[in-house]
C-alpha cells in the first residue's frame, strides 16, 4: 500500500493529537480511527483499519499508563477484575470486527459517542471528586462487568474506550476523573494488547503506517498524561465534553453525506 505523503503527515499528526486527548481523558480513537478511514484507500478491510488503529494506539496508552500509575496509587484488588475481563472481552470483540461492514464505523461511534456527552452533561459535578462506592465483591463483579462490555466494544470497533472506561468507573463507581483515567489507562492497554494479538495473527496491520504512527501517538501520550496530572479532575472534564462535542458534530456531518 503506497500514500501520498501529505497523508501520511496528516495521519503522523492525527496520531499525536489522538495519543494526547487518550492520556488526558481517553476517546483518542475517535480522532485516529476516522483519520485512518479518510486517509487509507477506499478498498482497506475493517478489520486493516483496526488493527492499524491498535498497535498506534496501544503505543500512546503504554506510555500514559506508565506516567500515571507512577503518580496515582492503583488498588490492584479493584483494578484486576476490570483488566482480566476487559482483556478477554477484546480478544472476542477482535475476531467479530471482520464482520463489521466498514460504511457503518461512523454512525455506531455516533451514536454512543453523543450518549455519553448528554450522561456528562447533565451531571455537572460527575468525577470531580473520588469517593469510591461499593467494595469488596460488588465492587469485583461491576468492575469485571465493566471490563467485559467496554472490551469487546474495544476490540470489536475501539474508538471512544478510554473515555467508555472513564465515564463507567466515574459513574458506576464513584472514581474521580483522575483516578478514573489512570485505571482506564491500564484497561485499556490491555485491551489493545488483546485485539492486536487477534488481528496480528490474522495478517491485517498494515505495520509501515502502524509503526511511525506508533510514535507519534506516544510522544502525545506522554505530554498529555503528564498535563492531567498537572491540572486535575476539573481540566480533564473540560477536555473531555470539548472533544466530545467537536467530534460528535465532525462524525454527524460525515454520517449524513455517507447517507446522502
Amino acid at each position: 500500500m503506497e500514500l501520498a505523503t501529505h497523508a501520511v503527515l496528516l495521519l503522523l499528526l492525527a496520531a499525536f493529537v489522538a495519543g494526547w486527548v487518550d492520556a488526558v481523558v481517553g476517546g483518542g480513537g475517535l480522532i485516529q480511527l476516522p483519520s485512518l478511514l479518510i486517509g487509507l484507500p477506499d478498498d482497506t478491510s475493517a478489520a486493516a483499519i483496526s488493527g492499524t488503529n491498535k498497535v498506534s494506539s496501544a503505543a500512546g496508552t503504554l506510555v500514559a499508563t506508565i506516567t500515571y500509575l507512577r503518580r496515582i496509587p492503583l488498588d490492584v484488588r479493584a483494578a484486576s477484575p476490570l483488566v482480566v475481563a476487559a482483556f478477554a472481552g477484546s480478544m472476542l470483540g477482535a475476531r467479530l470486527v471482520q464482520y463489521l461492514p466498514k460504511q457503518w464505523f461512523t454512525p455506531v461511534v455516533l451514536v454512543v459517542l453523543v450518549a455519553v456527552g448528554i450522561h456528562t452533561l447533565r451531571r455537572p459535578s460527575l468525577g470531580l471528586q473520588h469517593n469510591v462506592r461499593h467494595h469488596g465483591a460488588a465492587h469485583a463483579l461491576r468492575a469485571g462487568a465493566i471490563g467485559a462490555v467496554v472490551g469487546v466494544y474495544d476490540g470489536f470497533l475501539g474508538p471512544g474506550t478510554g473515555s467508555f472506561f472513564v465515564i463507567a468507573l466515574v459513574g458506576l463507581l464513584g472514581y474521580g476523573f483522575l483516578q478514573a483515567s489512570a485505571m482506564a489507562k491500564l484497561a485499556n492497554l490491555t485491551t489493545n494488547a488483546a485485539a492486536i494479538l487477534v488481528l496480528g495473527s490474522q495478517g491485517v496491520v498494515i505495520w509501515h503506517l502502524a509503526l511511525p504512527m506508533a510514535a507519534a501517538n506516544l510522544t502525545g501520550g506522554f505530554l498529555g498524561a503528564r498535563t492531567a496530572l498537572r491540572r486535575g479532575n476539573g481540566f480533564i472534564r473540560k477536555v473531555f465534553i470539548t472533544v466530545v462535542s467537536a467530534l460528535a458534530a465532525k462524525l454527524a456531518w460525515d454520517t449524513v453525506v455517507l447517507f446522502s
